[in-house]
């Protein structure tokens, strides 16, 4: 399909505001799952953190009891 002018190719045969409206809702939508998508690992790399630290601070209790009922 060819158009004589930018303002043709915009107005799409009197399709354009279907058209440009059908790509700004794609666009979105793309957009929209990859903000979830980043807000999501966000959220999980902090949970798994906070996890490490709980685990990692237990253990160290741990240790140290074992040396006290050691000493």
């Amino acid at each position: 399909m060819s158009f004589d002018s930018f303002s043709d190719f915009l107005v799409m045969g009197g399709h354009g505001l279907y058209v440009w409206l059908c790509y700004a809702t794609g666009l979105f939508v793309l957009g929209a799952n990859w903000f979830a998508a980043r807000a999501a690992r966000t959220g999980m790399m902090k949970q798994l953190a906070q996890r490490q630290r709980r685990e990692d601070a237990l253990e160290q209790q741990m240790d140290r009891r074992e040396r006290e009922s050691k000493a």
